[in-house]
Parts: C-alpha cells; sequence; structure tokens
C-alpha cells in the first residue's frame, strides 16, 4: 500500500506531499518511511500512536528538521526548507496546542508581528493592521476584540489568533497539532467551523489528534503511521474506529479500559470543606485504599485547583486535608509527599518534567534524598532505581540519560507516573491521566491504574473525558463551578446523570 501511494506522480490538486520522507537523530531513527498527500479544499487526519514519527514529519514541513532522505513537494515542486521562515514564506502555517503569542501585545499585534504595514515617513499603519484583522475575523465568522491584549484570552482565542495570522501571510496549507486538547466543546465546535470555511477556500488542512470522534467529524481523508513510517490512506467513509486502531497498533486493543476488581478498604484521603474564595467552595469527600474516584465536570469546574490545594501546592482559606486521619499542612508539598501524597499534574511538560534532563533524573527527582548518601547521589544508584520504574512502565527510550524532552508524549506521562510511584505513595492523584496520548498508551495507563488499585494504592483520577471517567472509576464525583454537584456509585454513573450533575445550576456564588 505504502509502495502504490509513494508512486503517485505529483498532481496540480495535491498541495503537499511526502514520499518516503527519512530522519535520524545519531543512532535513533525517527522516520523511517513518511509518506503524506494533502490535497487542496480537504482536511485531512493523521494518527498514530505516541511515537509513530507524526511529530517528526510535521516539523519537516514546518521547517524545523531536514529530511536525510525522500521526497518533499509542495504544488507538485521540490522543496526543502532549512528554517522556519522559509516554510512560512511558502504558505505553510502550523497551528500547535499551546500557541505561542506576545501576551503584552493587542491581537492585532500578535496577528502582524515582524510585518507591520507602514504609512507615510515609515510609520507603522496601525490603522490599516486593525482594518484587516478586523476582515480576517469576520470571515471566519468570529467575534474578536482586535485592541484586547492577548493575555488572559482562552486557549481557543489564541489559537483562533494564530489562524488568523496563518490567513493574513495567505497560508495555504494549515497544519493543526492536537488543537482541541485544552478546549471546551463549545470551543471545539467553534474551531471546526473555522476549518471547514478554510477548506472551502480551497485550502488543505492536516489535523492531528488522538479522538476519534473529532477526526470523523471534521476529516474527509485519514492516514496511519506507526513506527516512523505510513500504513495507510483511506477515505474516512470507507473505515472504522476498530480499523484505524488495528493500524495504529498493529493489533487489536480489545479493551481499552481494563478496569480490575478491587475491594475498597481503609479510608485514606479525608477532604472537607476545603475553600477557595472565587475558586471552589465547601468541597468535601474521602477515598479509600484500593478504590479509583474519578473526578468529572466540564472545563474550568475547579478539579484541578482542588487536587493542586490537597497537594499543597495552592493555597486555600478554610477547610481541611487528612492523610490516614492527620490533617496535612497547607501548602507543604514537601510534607504531603512525605506522608504519602503524590500528584501526576494536567500538564506534564511545564509542571510534571524537567525536559532538558534525562529520563533517570526525572524519575528519580522525588527520591533523590533517599537514594543520596551523607550528601552524595551516585549515578549508579539514581539509574538503578530509574530502570526499575522504566522497565516496569515499558518507557520506550534509547538510553536512561535519553533527554527527556525528546520522548512521545505518551512516554513522558510515563516517565512522570513513575517518578512519582517511586515515591511508593498511599494515594495517588492523577490529572488527564491520558491527555495528548495514543490509544495503545491510553490502554496501558489504564491497566496500570487499575492494577495498582488492585494492589491498594488510593486513586483520584481528574478526567475531561467522560468515557475514561466512567470505565475506570469505582465512584463518580462531579463538579460545575467551584461545587461538588453529584456522587454517583459506578452502577449509577451513566452519561446522563454525570453531565446533568456537571451543567445543573449552581448553588450560592463562591
Amino acid at each position: 500500500m505504502a509502495d502504490a501511494m509513494n508512486a503517485t506522480p505529483a498532481t496540480p490538486d495535491h498541495a503537499l506531499e511526502l514520499r518516503r520522507v527519512m530522519k535520524s537523530f545519531g543512532p535513533v531513527v525517527a522516520l523511517r518511511s513518511g509518506s503524506l498527500v494533502l490535497d487542496r479544499g480537504s482536511i485531512h487526519a493523521l494518527i498514530g500512536e505516541n511515537g509513530a514519527g507524526k511529530s517528526t514529519l510535521v516539523k519537516i514541513i514546518a521547517g524545523l528538521y531536514r529530511r536525510d532522505d525522500g521526497d518533499f513537494l509542495l504544488d507538485g515542486e521540490s522543496v526543502d526548507f532549512a528554517s522556519t521562515a522559509q516554510s512560512k514564506a511558502a504558505g505553510i502555517a502550523v497551528i500547535y496546542q499551546e500557541p505561542t503569542l506576545f501576551p503584552d501585545l493587542s491581537v492585532t499585534e500578535n496577528i502582524f508581528m515582524g510585518r507591520q504595514p507602514t504609512g507615510r515617513l515609515g510609520r507603522i499603519d496601525r490603522g490599516a493592521m486593525r482594518e484587516e484583522a478586523t476582515r480576517i475575523f469576520q470571515r471566519l465568522g468570529v467575534a474578536l476584540d482586535p485592541d484586547r491584549v492577548t493575555e488572559g484570552l482562552s486557549i481557543a482565542d489564541q489559537q483562533i489568533i494564530e489562524i488568523a495570522k496563518a490567513i493574513s501571510l495567505d497560508a495555504r496549507v494549515l497544519i493543526m497539532d492536537e488543537p482541541t486538547a485544552a478546549l471546551s466543546g463549545v470551543e471545539v465546535e467553534r474551531l471546526f467551523a473555522v476549518a471547514r470555511s478554510l477548506r472551502d477556500e480551497g485550502r488543505a488542512l492536516l489535523f492531528i489528534s488522538h479522538r476519534f470522534d473529532e477526526v470523523f467529524a471534521l476529516c474527509d481523508t485519514v492516514t496511519v503511521m506507526r513506527d516512523g513510517a505510513y500504513v495507510h490512506t483511506t477515505p474516512l467513509a470507507d473505515t472504522t474506529v476498530d480499523d484505524l486502531v488495528r493500524q495504529m497498533v498493529g493489533r487489536d486493543v480489545t479493551e481499552l479500559f481494563p478496569k480490575l476488581p478491587s475491594t475498597p478498604g481503609e479510608v485514606v484521603l479525608e477532604v472537607e470543606g476545603l475553600t477557595r474564595k472565587g475558586v471552589f467552595r465547601d468541597v468535601s469527600f474521602r477515598l479509600r485504599a484500593g478504590e479509583i474516584v474519578g473526578l468529572a465536570g466540564l472545563v474550568g469546574a475547579g478539579r484541578s485547583e482542588v487536587a493542586r490545594a490537597i497537594f499543597g501546592v495552592d493555597a486555600y482559606e478554610s477547610g481541611t486535608v487528612r492523610l490516614n486521619g492527620s490533617p496535612l499542612v497547607k501548602g507543604s508539598v514537601r510534607q504531603a509527599t512525605a506522608r504519602g501524597l503524590a500528584l501526576v499534574p494536567e500538564d506534564r511538560r511545564k509542571q510534571g518534567l524537567v525536559l532538558d534532563e534525562g529520563v533517570s533524573r526525572n524519575i528519580t527527582l522525588a527520591i533523590r534524598s533517599k537514594l543520596s548518601r551523607w550528601g552524595l547521589l551516585r549515578s549508579s544508584d539514581e539509574n538503578r532505581a530509574a530502570r526499575e520504574w522504566a522497565s516496569r512502565l515499558e518507557v520506550k527510550t534509547a538510553a536512561l540519560d535519553a533527554t527527556t524532552g525528546t520522548l512521545s508524549g505518551g512516554n513522558q506521562q510515563k516517565v512522570v507516573i513513575g517518578k512519582w510511584l517511586a515515591t511508593q505513595p498511599k494515594v495517588l492523584i492523577v490529572d488527564e491521566p491520558t491527555r495528548g496520548i495514543d490509544v495503545g498508551t491510553k490502554s496501558e495507563v489504564h491497566r496500570l491504574l487499575s492494577e495498582l488499585a488492585q494492589q491498594g494504592l488510593a486513586i483520584l483520577m481528574i478526567s475531561s473525558e467522560l468515557p475514561e471517567v466512567l470505565g475506570m472509576a469505582d465512584r463518580v464525583l462531579v463538579m460545575r463551578e467551584g461545587r461538588l454537584t453529584g456522587e454517583f456509585a459506578r452502577a449509577d454513573a451513566t452519561p446522563e446523570a454525570v453531565m446533568f450533575a456537571a451543567t445543573a445550576e449552581a448553588g450560592a456564588s463562591l
């Protein structure tokens, strides 16, 4: 199948083509044979497990990497970008999951940064900039104030600004890399409406996502990659989720939520009346050994803020957190960790890892004092401790000293989990445990959590994916606007009941 596609000659309908592209970093082969064809007036999905080569392929298109071998054609002409500036100048724009804008500048200034139009005497023509920004937003059908400072805007609005920037550059190829990971349902729909309008203008869009429902709702064609190589391209109307999963992982993932039976034991974590004005109010619940409690709710409900307060990262005005019956000191992460509490944060790259350090160093970050002798830490002791968890969690890395930032998202998540499991916690809080990772790795993470609960670990799992909550939790707690609005046993936690609790009218103000 791959050879047949790679043999296809360039045609005017193809906006972009990659054929048998290869890329290595020293001994590590990141891309063995990457192939992709994007047509004008289409939205093409690119899927695959973490480590399949998707990011490397995108970075070659964006000019961040140069390919080692293979063909790269734009509008039928061979290209070889040596920089992101060359890629942008050729009409390619990449919209990342986390936009990189200047927070202290206005929306308009961000759109035209580095290429502001000038008027008489060489001065920046701010009126022309504002007029063009307004015109683009009207064209996209979104209401954004061109004069507003970017700081404080939602991720969704920031992505719209990046798209506006691409349109102002007359980008013909737009790549959207996991653009919906941090968006609410309404924001996703708005983004999809914008994407469809760009498609209808004749632009070629590449949509990268791990969410199959979004892929089928938005895209017309899908390409699957596995282990750094092209696998298959097909119209989405001619395939199913099961077919795509088999192509992605090379096997059947028979059970995405492998929930093992466990018997809850004694209460380990007690939260009573936890309150932080304007953020959350009167949050109370209990967590038992061997139990997975899911904390559900819409984006902005206050779930992550509660988790951070329990762990001691964020302050709270009133309430009590008890671990094994004894209160935890407010705001002391050190004491919480020493007492057996662990938190796998929502944002692994910013809050969970030191990306420039190796896998070994990251896994042992929270236990370095235990490993050291008279204040000295030997590399052999560090590597021995890290090797145990890297092996148990099946972290795919060339070496333990490999830079963590070079790992796939799924393997980075395993490293964060390994770091906290190395502390031998009694309570594990996991915030969005499978965000941004592929279906195969999701199944592995779910199995790990289920096994840990069966062994007696108490787990509080925060997730925005309702199937994940319903599939893995023994009990489900629901939050809305900073307050607990529902609690359901596993048998009673239906999608309708949980969503009603997540959207029901809140009580008193925060």
